[in-house]
């Protein structure tokens, strides 16, 4: 029951709402739905949650303010389910996220398999005796053997292993078993001295067990009584070092020089023994088998090539060279300004150059191949004499080695701190699957652990649907011991997929990254985990949960949501799907406009009694009374089109495509079946390779794509964020905010106090509140929960000093301005075109109802994606433009739908390229060229079912997009 609320545009709304039922609030955007369901019911929740902690805790929380109502009664424990994209870290996939990789790593370390990573026989465990013979017969064939006619050996017991501590205890206890040097991290210490460690920083600590030179296999042959001493000494070192470290050992061959063994080697090359797990073939042996083993984000699984990234940022050569030019004239670009100052590098390149047969007035072009192999990856150790002179005027000899241009700028890449020479660097770079682990992101070891043949990076390459089959499988090949370990493991898997599946995420595949998902799947998963959680007596509040769902899956997710409340739960849907709003228990229309025009409840009842409201907007559409009209212009077909061939990246099936020129082109299908592959990774890569040279390339597979001399750009414009942070707003995005800081340096008080432009920038110091740096408010991380965004005390979160908000344009501050709605502003602003006409596009996308100000961080992705589109609206004479939007319609009433494709069809009309990705059947019908993709998810799609008109894709039987198009026709 809420009484009074006023938050944001919310008019004073009395509201009663039924338990355990599936609510659903729709309206325009901007009506007050989210202001309602997130911004009062939510946050009234999270706040008295909040007051429920101790004074100790909320100390570190800071003041929560309470949202704008009079009172709520009956509110019960609340969960938000929203579409806040999830982490960028690339170590973060779905595996990971839904918990079934935590799962998998615990099956594998158990039930697992372990097999050789160079022979691929099954490995099985060693005893003391075969490890010793295994020992001797690696040192006999070491190069040192050779070189020094003996191989030093330490003997090692680990006896920590990656854990964080000071250890005081064990050094005590090491010390009192005899022991008398430890190597940490490393290091050989003694410990009789005193050893420090860092608490907080992961250590690897080894006791020293023995200290034994291995003679040549021909000296033991020659001397058995000393070949048997050294062989028995071995023995009982082994012993020892596997008595103490729980079944391993540790061979470190000495590499320091010297006749005698040091006392504090330092140079030293280790191998692993294990008791329980060596291949007698290849003497490899394996470490204890645990779930860390299989993790991508420890040292003790990850790949040590890429870092357990799966892929490597690798330098290539046709983004590093202009071919056409000398080094002299900048042949290396991004060495162009140190050949220009002539600095050491520069000298260096030079005298390579020199001594290897060219010079640096050859063009790239011209020179031979085994030269351009010296200048791209060195000469090896050979050291080149670099004369020239010193930071302190004195002329020097630089004696040094040429690593090459590639692995320098590797090198660099890797070590530098700075964000700005990174970025520079990628210019350089492509993204590449590592050479080592193929992109398993696993060490060899851990992919040689199998159960049914599978790896456990084989597994996570699996849909959830192929997944699932497999898990099905497992329980039947395991033995009666092995059902028992893995049947609870199996179990907890099983569920979570089945989840998955029963919200129409069963073409994902578990190795997919966080990243790269829609903000609508990132949601179903959550919604997944909810189901699985079982709990009871919740209000649940979901945020447009059908985005990025095929509507041929929606039913399924209906009665996943079904389900959930089946349970005892309550939930808010905030959604403008049709077939979400008919199957409502009760549904709530805001309105009847947006922003200071809405805020009211126009409707609340059942559905069937909506449609017979003529009051109601939303029902009037239910109903079919009001329509979105199919374009009836027809148009013939241009002749020109950009044609993408031999496209096979993800899922793809070596697709070849066609899009006509100058038209809107709609691309559709089932979820998973490969529309973003397409035409966001390929198709939007392919055309900014060629006409963007400064495009950051990415590695993309397709064969070749034919693009039309008229086309000059192409612009994406997808749902990312417009910025991370609160700096970020729309009208900062749009650049009116710079037409807006110029118009109020020019009013006659900011001239009389000089300040100039930069003083109404809230991102730079003199203008801006010092407390918050201009950010108006302050991030208070809740770790578990979402962060929570404080408002600044002491500029009230109007973000500028009071000296600057003294300078007033027409009766208003620079963060009075910022407060205004757009459509206020476009009044307010309405005799300078440079600001209104800017204004007026964000209006036309259906976005008068936002703030100027409104941080990015509170902007949902629709909203994020509509503001961009408003920015490329306002730009003029950039020539023929490829415009690729990703579900557009996402957060859209069907007025706000009508609206957007207006603006779109504008596009068209101006001598564009418009190709939307879309699941919206008024969007799609309203198209002038479809193509279907499908005919299912993952594996079972990546095809061109058919391409053409509205009635072409109706008329095919496979199509599901035609069926149901069929049906609203």
């Amino acid at each position: 029951m809420v009484r009074g609320a006023r938050q944001h545009n919310l008019k004073g709304v009395d509201l009663d709402l039924p338990k355990n039922k599936l609510i659903v609030f729709t309206g325009l955007s901007g009506s007050g739905k989210s202001s309602m369901a997130y911004d009062t019911i939510y946050a009234e929740g999270q706040r008295r949650y909040v007051e429920s902690l101790s004074s100790y805790a909320r100390q570190f929380l800071g003041v929560m303010d309470k949202p704008e109502v009079d009172r709520i009664d009956g509110l019960s424990p609340a969960i938000s389910i929203d579409q806040k994209s999830g982490s960028n870290n690339p170590r973060s996939i779905v595996g990971t996220v839904t918990e079934i990789y935590d799962y998998l790593r615990l099956l594998f370390a158990r039930v697992g398999h372990p097999h050789c990573p160079n022979c691929g026989e099954e490995i099985t465990s060693l005893d003391a005796e075969q490890i010793t013979r295994l020992m001797l017969r690696m040192a006999w064939k070491h190069e040192l053997m050779a070189a020094k006619k003996g191989v030093k050996l330490l003997i090692l017991a680990p006896v920590v292993r990656h854990q964080k501590g000071q250890f005081k205890e064990l050094f005590k206890t090491l010390a009192k078993k005899g022991y008398s040097q430890i190597r940490v991290d490393g290091k050989i210490l003694k410990l009789d001295d005193r050893v420090e460690l860092i608490r907080t920083n992961f250590h690897n600590i080894e006791a020293v067990v023995d200290r034994i030179v291995i003679e040549p296999e021909s000296v033991f042959e020659k001397n058995e009584e000393m070949g048997k001493q050294t062989k028995n000494r071995l023995f009982e070192a082994i012993e020892q070092a596997l008595e103490i470290s729980a079944g391993l050992v540790v061979m470190s061959v000495v590499g320091d020089n010297g006749l005698s063994f040091p006392e504090s080697p330092v140079e030293m090359e280790d191998h692993l023994f294990s008791e329980k797990f060596a291949c007698a073939k290849c003497n490899v042996s394996m470490p204890e088998i645990e779930p860390r083993m299989f993790s991508f984000n420890a040292p003790e699984g990850a790949c040590p090539v890429c870092s357990g990234l799966g892929s490597k940022l690798v330098v290539k050569t046709e983004l590093l060279l202009a071919e056409s030019l000398t080094l002299d004239e900048g042949g290396i670009i991004p060495l162009a300004a140190q050949f220009e100052t002539n600095t050491w590098m520069a000298k260096l390149i030079r005298q390579v150059a020199l001594e290897n047969g060219f010079d640096s007035k050859t063009a790239i072009k011209d020179l031979k191949d085994e030269q351009r192999e010296i200048l791209l990856y060195g000469t090896g150790k050979r050291e080149y004499a670099v004369k020239g002179i010193n930071s302190k005027g004195r002329e020097t000899t630089w004696h040094t080695s040429f690593a090459g241009i590639i692995p320098e700028l590797e090198r660099r890449y890797t070590e530098s701190s700075s964000e700005y020479v990174k970025t520079e660097l990628e210019k350089y770079m492509v993204k590449e699957i590592c050479p080592e682990c193929h992109g398993y992101r696993l060490k060899p070891e851990a992919l040689a652990v199998t159960i049914l043949s599978a790896s456990i990076s084989e597994v996570t390459a699996l849909s959830i649907e192929n997944a699932r089959e497999w898990m099905e499988t497992v329980m039947s090949s395991l033995s009666e011991k092995e059902k028992t370990i893995a049947g609870p493991i199996v179990e907890e898997i099983m569920s979570r997929l089945k989840f998955l599946e029963a919200v129409g995420l069963d073409y994902l595949t578990l190795a997919r990254e966080a990243g790269t998902l829609a903000g609508g799947e990132l949601q179903r998963i959550r919604l997944a985990s909810q189901i699985g959680s079982r709990l009871t007596g919740i209000l649940y509040i979901l945020d447009e949960p059908t985005i990025g769902l095929h509507e041929r899956d929606n039913k399924r997710l209906i009665g996943t949501l079904r389900e959930l409340q089946k349970l005892g739960n309550t939930l808010i849907v905030v959604e403008h799907d049709r077939e979400m709003m008919m199957s409502a228990d009760e549904i709530v229309e805001f309105g009847p406009g947006a922003g200071s025009q809405g805020g009211e409840i126009t409707y609340q009842g059942d559905v069937n009694n909506m449609m017979k409201d003529t009051k109601s907007l939303t029902g009037m559409y239910l109903a079919n009374k009001k329509k979105i009209e199919v374009s009836n212009e027809s148009k013939v077909m241009d002749p020109e089109k950009i044609r993408l061939m031999g496209a096979s990246e993800h899922n793809l099936k070596q697709v070849d495509v066609e899009l006509p020129l100058n038209r809107m082109v709609c691309v559709t299908g089932v979820s998973g079946s490969g529309k973003s592959t397409l035409i966001v990774k390929t198709l939007y890569e392919a055309l900014s390779r060629e006409l963007n040279k400064r495009h950051k390339r990415e590695q993309v597979n397709y064969e070749s794509i034919m693009i039309p001399d008229r086309v000059k750009r192409v612009s994406l414009i997808d749902q990312s964020p417009i910025g991370r942070t609160p700096r970020s707003n729309p009208a900062t995005y749009t650049k009116t905010f710079d037409y807006i800081r110029s118009l109020f340096a020019m009013t006659s008080e900011a001239k009389m106090r000089g300040y100039n432009q930069g003083r109404f920038s809230f991102n730079v110091k003199g203008g801006r509140c010092e407390a918050c740096q201009g950010e108006g408010q302050t991030k208070i991380e809740m770790q578990f929960m979402a962060d929570i965004y404080v408002k600044c005390e002491v500029c009230q979160g109007s973000r500028y000093n009071s000296p600057t908000l003294e300078v007033d344009y027409r009766g208003k501050n620079i963060a009075e301005v910022l407060e205004m709605t757009v459509d206020d502003a476009v009044e307010f602003f309405k005799g300078v075109p440079a600001i209104s006409k800017r204004l007026k596009t964000l209006q036309d996308v259906g976005l008068g109802y936002i703030k100027l100000g409104q941080p990015a961080p509170t902007l949902s992705g629709g909203e994020a994606q509509r503001i961009k589109l408003a920015a490329e609206l306002a730009k003029t004479g950039s020539g023929h433009t490829v415009y690729v939007l990703d579900e557009p319609t996402t957060g859209l009433h069907f007025e706000d739908l009508r609206k957007l494709l207006i603006v779109l069809h504008r596009l068209v009309k101006q001598d564009n390229t418009v190709v939307v990705i879309e699941h919206n059947l008024d969007m799609i019908k309203n198209a002038d060229w479809i193509i279907d993709m499908g005919p299912e998810g993952g594996d079972k799609g990546g095809e061109i079912l058919v391409a053409g008109n509205l009635n072409k894709i109706i008329e095919c039987e496979r199509s599901y997009t035609g069926q149901e198009l069929k049906q609203i026709i």
